[in-house]
């Protein structure tokens, strides 16, 4: 729900492996013939790179997809020097890319955010690319700027191809030493000038294995290499803290407004709660990276008077609020994606967002997650590694928090087999707001249809009103509601078999079928804790008989509990049906989710039950 802040160049895309077959991610497609990433670096950290890759169409599915080649460089900071490129056909005839096949335009901003920026992308259009042909480019991009001055750090991984050749070269002074975690990178040793130090890595090939639902980030645990010339996470931070420290300074304005917010409100996590709302609620998310704009946040003066900013402008403007209230506070660096391990050296190819940590009140803050009440945070902030840039020190952010849904929906059976029904549904803790501001956000006419759309997806048809409830609400349970009329609810006469679960917006049903999206797990996986709650009644007439009920079912392991019960009154059947997980991190092995694929396929196979009736 939040927005990554993007302190860094975005990595390649490394899910083509979902288009492989079932033991594999490897894309036949394409084959990486050669790739070389050369970083000539000097010691105020800018530096020359330039790269050569060959690649050879392999399948007619990758003539649309790598027809052409994407340099991406950030125009304040970056001159692009050279550009060539060449189709070489089987024949060996080269045909040249022309100075007209290379576009410059804008990269296109982020699809969930405004955006402000001077990156730019340069597009090879390789000409006449049949299969079988191989694509060439060569190209040189200068950097006179470094982004953390006297520092250089670098963050690679293998796209999912066959790679003959994946070569990353960095020629270092030698007065400024090069850290390195790498896995799936061997070292190659290399010749040295005077002065200089060369330090080279070789890809180690072979087959990458297909991404699992929910997986970890590959950057937990696949091929990477990871160099810098931070030796430690404290140094990283003092050099991110250097560059944003002043720009948390409190002005008479934000006295002013921080005054105003908490006037009234009890000092301390109150207070803080509400100045982090207030932010959430005001500064819309707006990215800017201009020149250096990836890791220097702008003034929170300024962020203040133009209501936008993107995650370190919020957290500078929310630092200094903070300050004006007397609560001291730290920028945490974080990541918003699945990657939930850090390399043993820091760079910034894994931190891709800033959110506020109040360490008086153990607290973290993610004001730019607008549909997440302050006080929670965005499931993807959870259970993840932190460095808080004020100390230095590393950090978790908490891997729970309060979570809750409970769904009653009744039903009454009509002797035509129509029903009328009613349904409230209760979201409790972190998710109350996200529904409460989907609902807020919704069109009137639109929320008309919620009814009508989720009787579809039954397969039902019929007419409903819905009602929003308090949308204006700020508390920590929001409910909303349902009722209307099924024209084809149960055939009848029968014998029928009426279903016990019924999922609306999230109910227990899916909850469940999304913990077993896999039959079999190689990878860790993230595996939220769940509170989940559905009771479900049956009111039928006199003409219906109830042949048969399914059986009560309680399962219980160290994660995991279901139970599920099923009650008979007269012509009333009430289903009652509650499922619980919870870990001890956000994250779950493969052994444990084979310990835990028995218990979930019977909670599948018992939601799938089904009442039995008959008309007399």
């Amino acid at each position: 729900m939040t927005r990554p802040c993007r302190t860094a160049l975005l990595l390649c895309c490394l899910l083509a492996g979902r288009a492989g077959a079932a033991d594999t991610g490897t894309d036949p497609s394409l084959v990486i013939e050669k790739y070389i990433q050369h970083f000539l670096v000097n010691t105020d950290g800018s530096f020359t790179l330039t790269v050569d890759n060959v690649k050879s169409i392999a399948e007619q599915r990758a003539v649309q997809a790598h027809g052409q080649y994407y340099i991406s460089y950030n125009k304040t900071l970056d001159e692009v020097t050279m550009v060539e490129g060449y189709t070489e056909k089987p024949d060996g005839r080269r045909v040249a890319v022309q100075p007209e096949q290379i576009k410059d335009q804008q990269e296109a901003a982020s699809s969930d955010a405004p955006m402000f920026q001077d990156t730019r992308v340069k597009i090879v259009v390789f000409p006449e690319v049949a299969v079988g042909d191989k694509l060439a480019v060569h190209y040189v991009i200068k950097r006179s700027t470094a982004l953390f001055p006297g520092h250089f750090e670098d963050l690679s991984s293998s796209q999912f191809y066959l790679n003959r050749q994946f070569r990353l070269i960095y020629d270092m002074p030698a007065a400024m030493p090069l850290y390195a975690d790498a896995a799936g990178f061997a070292p190659i040793a290399a010749a040295s000038s005077p002065g200089r130090k060369v330090y080279q890595w070789q890809y180690v090939g072979g087959d990458n294995a297909r991404i699992e639902a929910d997986s970890v980030s590959y950057l937990d645990y696949g091929k990477r290499l990871a160099v810098s010339t931070f030796a430690d996470y404290p140094a990283f931070a003092r050099a991110y803290d250097a560059r944003a420290r002043d720009k948390g300074q409190v002005n008479p304005a934000i006295a002013a407004l921080a005054q105003e917010i908490t006037r009234g409100v009890p000092h301390g996590r109150a207070q803080a709660l509400a100045l982090a709302d207030w932010v959430r609620q005001n500064v819309r998310y707006v990215g800017v990276y201009i020149g250096a704009g990836g890791v220097v946040p702008h003034a929170a003066a300024t962020v203040l008077e133009n209501r936008y900013g993107d995650c370190k402008d919020h957290a500078s403007l929310l630092e200094a609020l903070l300050a004006a209230a007397g609560i001291d506070s730290s920028a945490a660096l974080i990541n918003s994606g699945n990657a939930y391990r850090l390399p043993t050296i820091p760079t910034l190819g894994v931190f891709n967002h800033v959110i506020t940590y109040v360490p008086s009140l153990d607290l973290y803050l993610d004001s730019t997650a607008d549909s997440i009440a302050a006080g929670y945070l965005p499931a993807a902030d959870l259970g993840k590694p932190v460095l808080l840039t004020g100390s230095g020190k590393l950090a978790a952010t908490p891997s729970a928090q309060a979570d809750k849904s409970r769904t009653v929906s009744w039903f009454g059976v009509r002797k035509d087999g129509r029903s009328s029904f009613s349904v409230s549904k209760l979201s409790a803790g972190a998710i109350a707001e996200p529904y409460r501001q989907a609902v807020r956000d919704t069109k009137p006419a639109d929320r008309e249809q919620f009814v009508q759309r989720m009787l579809q997806g039954m397969g039902q048809k019929g007419v409903g009103v819905f009602d929003a409830g308090k949308l204006n609400g700020r508390g920590d349970e929001y409910s909303m509601s349902f009722t209307g009329t099924s024209d084809n609810f149960l055939e009848l006469p029968g014998p029928a078999g009426l279903a016990t679960s019924y999922n609306f917006w999230g109910g227990l049903s899916e909850t469940a079928a999304a913990l077993a999206q896999e039959r079999e797990r190689s990878q860790d996986f993230v595996c939220p804790a769940i509170d989940a709650e559905d009771v479900t009644g049956f009111d039928f007439p006199k003409s219906v008989r109830i042949l048969a009920l399914p059986k009560p079912l309680t399962l219980r392991d160290a994660n995991l509990s279901y139970v599920a019960s099923y009650v008979r009154k007269g012509t009333t059947v009430v289903v009652k049906r509650q499922l619980r997980f919870s870990h001890d991190g956000a994250v779950c092995t493969p052994g444990e989710y084979r310990r835990m694929l028995p218990l979930i396929d019977r909670v599948l196979r018992d939601l799938r039950s089904q009442l039995i009736v008959q008309a007399r």
